[in-house]
């Protein structure tokens, strides 16, 4: 089987659930990370939905991580990813063109939003993203938890997004 690359840029950053023969870093040209869909399962509920990262396609990029699957385990990988990311249909599964920071491109696999989808609410004020997320929790465990820990691998592996920054100092704040 050829090489099977992944791109990550929310929980897949911190949470790949798969074993990673390697990391770069990457860039998604077309598509911006963004709180755009509404978590029903794993970060809230039906009742309190929270909000998880999904790639909203339109102008600019998305810089992440593009992990390449050990050899022998695109199978079982792929069959987890489809459990695990298209648990309702909010997702799409497409194949795209990532560049690595360090040169040269690849075909990754990416779960990126459905924008006609009923969980995708594209477009939030940060600020009622923020209260959306301080209070909500799902069977994976609390929103606040989901943000801060991709906020704090972003900045691990040396990449800054301002908005999820802005979000985890104030839903801190809202949460003190």
């Amino acid at each position: 089987m050829m090489t099977m690359w992944v791109f990550g840029y929310g929980s897949l950053l911190w949470n790949p659930g798969f074993e990673v023969a390697e990391m770069r870093v990457a860039t998604l040209e077309g598509y911006a990370r963004s709180f755009c869909m509404s978590s029903i399962h794993h970060r809230g509920t039906v009742e309190r939905p929270g909000l998880v990262l999904a790639l909203d396609e339109g102008p600019g990029a998305c810089r992440g991580m593009a992990m390449r699957v050990a050899p022998g385990q695109e199978e079982p990988t792929l069959s987890y990813l489809r459990e695990r990311e298209l648990i309702s249909s909010a997702y799409l599964e497409k194949t795209l063109h990532v560049s690595f920071q360090v040169g040269g491109t690849a075909q990754a696999l990416v779960y990126v939003i459905d924008p006609h989808h009923v969980q995708y609410c594209g477009g939030l004020p940060l600020e009622e993203q923020a209260q959306i997320i301080a209070h909500a929790v799902g069977d994976r465990g609390a929103n606040t938890e989901y943000l801060y820990n991709t906020a704090d691998h972003l900045h691990e592996i040396g990449l800054h997004d301002p908005d999820l920054d802005w979000l985890a100092e104030r839903v801190r704040a809202l949460t003190a």
